[in-house]
């Protein structure tokens, strides 16, 4: 039911996510996690197919938060996943462990954005 008392509750469009090289930055997460490019515009931004959630890469020109938000990729193996990560000039920051639902590890991008890598137990 939807009407003006109860209206539909907002979805995440995108995760921002500054980075100083957008055409890098597309390479980087297409040949890590496998996101296909929906969208590039240049050096300003680029948005990647997230499974459902957009990964909006912006340029410095297009950075309006100054900050550095989080995206949890859901992977099927952690290990692999930041084996690629730091292959792709990533940095591991936590190790993998055991969290309450899944193996969870933290790691930055080779931009400083903070990533979490999640898996199954």
């Amino acid at each position: 039911m939807n009407d003006s008392a109860n209206p539909a509750p907002a979805k995440i469009g995108n995760v921002l996510h500054p980075v100083a090289d957008v055409a890098a930055a597309v390479q980087f997460y297409a040949a890590t996690f496998g996101l296909p490019t929906k969208f590039v515009d240049g050096d300003r931004y680029a948005a990647l197919d997230a499974g459902g959630t957009t990964l909006a890469l912006a340029g410095p020109e297009e950075d309006v938060t100054d900050g550095v938000p989080a995206a949890s990729f859901k992977v099927p193996e952690v290990a692999a996943a930041l084996t690629a990560l730091v292959a792709g000039g990533g940095t591991v920051v936590r190790q993998p462990e055991q969290g309450p639902h899944e193996v969870r590890a933290v790691a930055r991008d080779p931009w400083g954005n903070l990533i979490v890598v999640y898996g199954p137990q």
